[in-house]
């Protein structure tokens, strides 16, 4: 079984698959996709989300804020937070972290905002999933003074192995998208035959990112298989055992979508 640790359900382009979700879905889990965690970004998205969750068995949620979705001017409050993560269906906080590639000038909001999110990790014990770019040190920074007590994700991971490693070294799990695939991406393969196999999860990030030989058309949830098999030839393993491997953590890292 295949899971696609990183995927925005309500954003997908269906056209591919006559407009259906269903269809979409389906096609997923003929490819052996089992579960599907649908990603929160905003407060607009949250009920979505939750719905979708909601509808589908195999189908877990988060909900939180990413840094380029925040309010102008403020964080979202943690009480509204703390309510929406009250759900059985949402297993997890984010994406939240750091964007200073298109908001450097909002790097003091993100901050703010990525401390709250973490905040409610801490009183929740659900883990946190990490969206950072062209911010590493301020990411790493914050993780390392929240001091989680349980594990979190560094999603659709795009940084160095200086920075992977010290991901790992405070908990974290590395989460490795269609972005592998790409032509241009030696640095990044570099990381995918180094993590760790118990820290290592697949995404595809759809509709956003898709794999070669999808590269240029919309992301589909169907394509985590592309991702699973590519990194399997990378690390040298079965496509099977990666495929094994990377659910069982996840089921790790998201105990409540067992």
């Amino acid at each position: 079984m295949l899971v696609d640790s990183h995927c925005h359900l309500d954003r997908l382009d269906l056209a591919a698959h006559g407009g259906s979700l269903d269809a979409a879905l389906d096609a997923a889990r003929a490819r052996g996709v089992g579960q599907f965690l649908c990603i929160g970004v905003s407060a607009d998205n949250a009920r979505a989300v939750k719905a979708l969750a909601e509808r589908y068995a195999d189908v877990h949620c988060s909900v939180g804020v990413h840094p380029l979705d925040l309010e102008p001017g403020s964080a979202p409050a943690l009480d509204w937070l703390l309510g929406e993560l009250n759900h059985p269906r949402v297993v997890a906080i984010g994406e939240t972290g750091l964007d200073y590639h298109y908001e450097p000038e909002a790097a003091e909001l993100q901050q703010e905002a990525f401390r709250l999110h973490l905040q409610a990790a801490k009183l929740t014990g659900k883990p946190v999933i990490v969206h950072t770019r062209e911010a590493r040190a301020d990411t790493l920074a914050l993780l390392r003074e929240a001091a989680l007590p349980q594990a979190g994700v560094l999603h659709c991971f795009t940084e160095d192995w200086e920075m992977a490693k010290a991901a790992l070294d405070i908990g974290f799990y590395i989460s490795l998208s269609g972005i592998v695939t790409f032509r241009n991406a030696e640095a990044l393969r570099d990381v995918a035959r180094q993590v760790p196999a118990d820290r290592l999860l697949v995404e595809t990030d759809s509709p956003y990112l898709a794999p070669v030989p999808h590269r240029g058309k919309p992301n589909l949830p169907e394509y985590v298989r592309e991702v699973a098999e590519y990194l399997a030839v990378l690390r040298g393993v079965s496509f099977e055992t990666l495929a094994e491997q990377t659910s069982a953590n996840y089921r790790r890292l998201f105990p409540l979508t067992v």
